[in-house]
């Protein structure tokens, strides 16, 4: 199938690049069907709210220790060995260890975390603490995920989607046996962390049956260092992104009932089923973004500013899609006691326009080496979410989290409006954002 033609990109690059794309996308499309299907309504309506905001709880903690635990090493990896790909052994088994290490680290952290907060609470915390060091395990299972920065420098995402794929069959035939076994909560716990043991399973075996060895993998403690002193931004600005995009679910959880998490953990599932596209587009597009950056600066910005462009497009289409069918998805597919979700959901969903366009404007910062900022950009979102969930939530409940949500991506995305050097991106954002660009290009065909 041809690629259809679009302004500022070369046609052969649209062909090879996209074509990446596409497989990606086919693997993400069938995990957000998986999870809207299995996790948002089949497993929302077995358990009741509350037994739903126990199994949600977990992750919320965890997710702040897998994404110590990457270091930052992904996407940095994915452009080591872009550059060298002769040393991908090095790079790959370094990393591998470095991120065993971490995950490691964060095993004690994690019980920390969990007790502060337990202590700090306004209520106590209703989800037992085995519960969360049964998922924290997840950290240290991630690490073979490095696997995929592999497959992204070959331009090789057919296989990334073998392993998606896989893993998330494997990962809904097992929740799905569950519920019709009629299991305990506890099991549906365990899944959370055999879901990250089937996706490294599938790397592993992907990576093996095409010749690679993950044995000839060697630690290097030069490229360790190499590595740590390029990647400790990118790995505080994951940290960072983490606190602004769950924190309102760990604070709901401390302020609220458990129920009430439960019915925000549905609607931040709805809501954030679809983020996969902007990186997946962004990913698969950004050799072609660094090639123009390196050759032709109009080209770049022209490049950039079709990106922003689309990424408006597609969340715009999303948003509108789930705002305004937020009620009819609620009372046909989940129990009564879920419903209280739909108005926040119509709230909710509008952050992934930001999100959207932070995620492009990411790729910015580092194809020009700014992940200092990038960092505190993510920074600012998260303080702002923090804050605003301290007196949103007590007040307002969970459609106050909601709008700080929603704040604190906006204040993230648009941050380097403030900074002298990024001010030019941000107003093409801006530009994308009010479709002032969409319509310059409409009128001047």
């Amino acid at each position: 199938m041809r690629i259809p033609n679009i302004p500022g990109f070369d046609q052969q690059a649209l062909e090879k690049y996209f074509k990446n794309t596409g497989w990606l996308m086919l693997a993400k499309v069938g995990v957000m069907l998986v999870k809207s299907i299995v996790t948002t309504f089949a497993l929302s309506n077995y358990l009741n709210s509350g037994q739903f905001g126990i199994l949600n709880y977990p992750m919320t903690i965890v997710t702040f220790s897998t994404a110590i635990a990457a270091l930052g090493l992904d996407g940095f990896i994915t452009r080591e060995l872009l550059s060298s790909p002769q040393k991908s052994n090095t790079y790959l088994g370094t990393a591998f260890i470095m991120r065993v290490m971490a995950g490691l680290v964060t095993l004690p952290l994690v019980y920390l975390a969990y007790h502060v907060i337990d202590a700090n609470s306004v209520k106590p915390l209703q989800t037992p603490f085995r519960y969360v060091f049964i998922v924290a395990f997840v950290a240290i299972v991630q690490s073979v995920n490095i696997i995929d920065s592999f497959f992204q420098s070959k331009i090789q995402g057919k296989y990334i989607m073998y392993v998606q794929l896989t893993g998330n069959i494997l990962s809904t035939l097992t929740k799905l046996i569950f519920i019709l076994l009629k299991l305990p909560l506890v099991w549906f716990v365990y899944s959370l962390l055999l879901d990250a043991v089937f996706v490294a399973v599938s790397y592993i075996f992907i990576y093996q049956s095409k010749g690679n060895n993950i044995f000839q993998w060697r630690f290097d403690k030069g490229v360790a260092i190499h590595l740590l002193k390029h990647s400790w931004p990118l790995a505080f600005s994951a940290v960072l992104g983490t606190i602004y995009m769950k924190i309102d679910q760990g604070m709901i959880g401390s302020y609220l009932n458990i129920d009430q998490l439960g019915i925000y953990s549905n609607v931040a599932n709805l809501s954030e089923s679809y983020y996969f596209i902007p990186v997946t587009v962004v990913t698969s597009v950004f050799p072609a973004i660094m090639h123009a950056r390196n050759t032709d600066k109009d080209r770049y910005y022209k490049r950039l500013q079709n990106l922003y462009d689309l990424m408006v497009v597609l969340s715009l289409g999303a948003a509108i899609i789930l705002s305004f069918g937020s009620t009819f998805i609620f009372h046909s597919f989940l129990k009564k006691e879920y419903w209280p979700g739909a108005p926040v959901l119509s709230v909710y969903v509008w952050a992934g326009v930001f999100s959207f366009l932070g995620t492009a404007s990411g790729q910015y910062l580092i194809a020009e080496g700014y992940t200092r900022l990038a960092m505190v950009r993510t920074g600012a979102g998260a303080i702002v979410n923090i804050v605003l969930n301290i007196f949103w939530i007590p007040k307002y409940g969970i459609i106050g989290a909601a709008y700080a949500t929603l704040i604190a991506y906006a204040v993230a995305a648009f941050f380097i409006l403030f900074i002298p050097k990024t001010r030019g991106q941000g107003v093409q954002m801006l530009k994308s954002l009010f479709l002032f660009s969409l319509f310059q290009k409409a009128f001047n065909r």
